[in-house]
């Protein structure tokens, strides 16, 4: 069961949600709305030390934070 992060259209709330299936309802905690953009999300991974890292840390672009409205990165 994936965890898919979301931008709500609406009030452009971020948001994750565990789905379980593909007929499972997905709104908006803040405002409710079911209309939402599907983003990329930063996954996590473990340093031979045993700390967390994210996917972040081992690229040059780091403060890029695109979504499918703009990017950051150019």
């Amino acid at each position: 069961m994936p965890i898919y992060e979301y931008l709500c259209q609406d009030c452009d709330t971020t948001y994750e949600r565990l789905v379980r299936s593909s007929s499972d309802t997905i709104e908006c905690p803040k405002c409710g709305s079911s209309k939402k953009d599907l983003q990329f999300s930063v996954f996590a991974s473990s340093k031979p030390n045993g700390s967390s890292a994210s996917s972040s840390e081992s690229t040059s672009a780091s403060s890029c934070a695109c979504t499918p409205r703009s990017c950051g990165c150019h």
